[in-house]
């Protein structure tokens, strides 16, 4: 099963030019599960997650922010919305929307989503989660990922594949906020990556980012549970995509995170290490 998480950078930056380089990278990576950060909508029903589930013939649901107003004033729009969405070529059965907590002053919206995916033999837990940004809200982002771990835990029963937990948590592997979901049973995907290949997602190579870090970071992760029977969800392979530009156009300001989990099907799709 292939894994996606990417922070698709809202409505900035050259968005209509990026979003056909978002779809050409997705389409290149065959996803049968995409977590979705700084997804747009607009109020007449339209948006970024239902086009690229339409055009990936994936199954969408999204999550709106109840807060979208300070990102609205950074592009002088009060009809476009935003969220987190999950495509998944499996029917959602469940979902829920988790406001994250945040001071009045740093509030815009941030959530945690959880979809169920009726994926064959095993219905999957899926989780895509925005924390905030900023080195002023270590604390506040330490209590989201607190809240995180509670609604991971509330919603990953009755099923024997681990729970799989995608995002951008402005945050690297080793900041206590990340450290608090493997506190919560949780592992990196990472871990399983060649040590040898680039990891930033927010990387210094792009140039949407006004002043990068050097060397860059690694702040979207996939997390996933302890395996199930037979190694159900293990981790079979991580690497980064969306990483340059598609006909000179960088898809986003953050690259993408995708991994391979063990399905517990017997025969792999073509160009896969797990189907």
């Amino acid at each position: 099963m292939r894994v996606v998480t990417w922070n698709l950078w809202w409505r900035f930056g050259p968005w209509a030019e990026r979003q056909k380089a978002i779809l050409a990278v997705l389409r290149e990576l065959r996803p049968d599960v995409l977590g979705l950060q700084e997804v747009w909508s607009t109020d007449d029903g339209a948006g970024l997650a239902e086009w690229l589930a339409g055009e990936l013939g994936l199954h969408c649901a999204f999550a709106a922010s109840e807060a979208p107003g300070r990102w609205q004033r950074r592009i002088g729009d009060d009809t476009v919305g935003i969220g987190n969405a999950v495509l998944s070529r499996w029917p959602v059965t469940e979902r829920a929307a988790l406001r994250l907590p945040a001071p009045a002053e740093l509030d815009d919206g941030r959530l945690a989503f959880y979809a169920r995916l009726d994926a064959p033999g095993h219905p999957v837990p899926f989780f895509t989660v925005h924390l905030n940004s900023g080195t002023r809200a270590r604390a506040v982002r330490r209590e989201q990922a607190a809240a995180l771990v509670e609604f991971v835990a509330a919603h990953r029963h009755g099923t024997a594949f681990p729970p799989v937990v995608t995002g951008d948590f402005n945050a690297p592997p080793e900041s206590p906020e990340v450290r608090l979901l493997r506190a919560g049973g949780l592992h990196d995907a990472w871990d399983h990556a060649d040590p040898a290949a680039p990891g930033a997602t927010w990387d210094a190579a792009n140039p949407y980012i006004p002043h990068p870090p050097v060397p860059g970071v690694r702040i979207d992760h996939v997390h996933v549970g302890p395996p199930g029977p037979g190694g159900l969800g293990a981790v079979r392979a991580v690497r980064r995509a969306g990483d340059g530009p598609v006909d000179g156009v960088w898809p986003s300001d953050h690259t993408a995170v995708v991994a391979d989990l063990d399905d517990g099907q017997a025969v792999n799709a073509p160009g896969r290490s797990g189907s």
